[in-house]
């Protein structure tokens, strides 16, 4: 059916799964969509807007990667929060290359958040399909929001907000995104926060999907410097991660990464 026929008939939308439009391969455990990187994202921007425009329940979209692994193995309520994705894509280059070791189905290639983020802007433009920043500082969050609109002219950014609250202020923060509807919320508040908050308010949130991405914001605005593009590729771009922010980063790898690969040959069976 066509975005427009289903707007005219004004029927409720399947709740897609995560193996509806892809197989899906086990992971260390995870269930991680084998959609391409482009697929994604041509997902997305079709979906998105009707699912809002329909009044359907936003789809939520969150990530996995080493760090997302371990989580999902240590921590049962990351595991409960991750458990209630619609889907799951490909964060890490380490889950795509172990989707090709055992024999599974294969992940087509790599869904970096980022690249997710900035390959569908000037796509997102054109289609007018609108976008909510949320998370990160303010200073942060309002210069993603100035280099977006100027790396997509067009571009219709629904609206904004820093990734600081407290806990009385959350009903505050959720009627402002319900103000402006936007067809996608962006979510990067870091693991497992944004998870929690994405679980706990799905059916409040007036939005066609939610997205969670991180440190996202940082990285738009080179606060967070990218590794080289051979590091990325390699499965290598934690260890580049690592050395330019090392008080933040060394623990969380070193602790989680070796985890990450026995929880891969562990589930190496699915």
């Amino acid at each position: 059916m066509s975005a427009e026929q289903a707007l005219a008939r004004r029927q409720p939308l399947p709740s897609p799964g995560i193996g509806q439009d892809a197989p899906v391969a086990q992971v260390g455990g995870v269930p991680v969509s084998t959609l391409s990187l482009d697929a994604l994202i041509a997902k997305m921007l079709i979906e998105a807007p009707l699912r809002r425009s329909l009044d359907q329940p936003p789809l939520l979209v969150f990530d996995a990667n080493g760090q997302g692994l371990s989580m999902n193995a240590s921590d049962p309520v990351f595991r409960t929060n991750l458990a209630q994705a619609d889907l799951i894509h490909a964060d890490g280059q380490i889950i795509v290359m172990a989707s090709r070791w055992f024999g599974g189905p294969p992940i087509a290639d790599r869904s970096s958040t980022t690249d997710m983020f900035t390959d569908s802007l000037k796509p997102a433009a054109e289609a007018g399909v609108r976008y909510y920043l949320l998370g990160a500082e303010e200073k942060v969050n309002a210069q993603c929001a100035s280099r977006i609109v100027a790396m997509a002219p067009g571009l219709q950014l629904a609206g904004r907000r820093n990734g600081f609250w407290r806990p009385e202020e959350e009903d505050a923060v959720i009627d402002a995104i319900n103000e402006t509807a936007p067809d996608i919320l962006w979510v990067g508040t870091g693991k497992p926060r944004e998870q929690a908050f994405c679980v706990r308010h799905r059916h409040r949130i007036k939005a066609g999907w939610i997205v969670t991405c991180g440190g996202l914001f940082n990285y738009i605005t080179r606060d967070y410097p990218r590794a080289p593009l051979w590091m990325q590729k390699s499965g290598f771009e934690w260890l580049h991660r690592m050395a330019t922010r090392p008080k933040e980063l060394a623990w969380r790898y070193i602790t989680t990464n070796p985890h990450a690969l026995w929880l891969i040959w562990k589930h190496r069976h699915g």
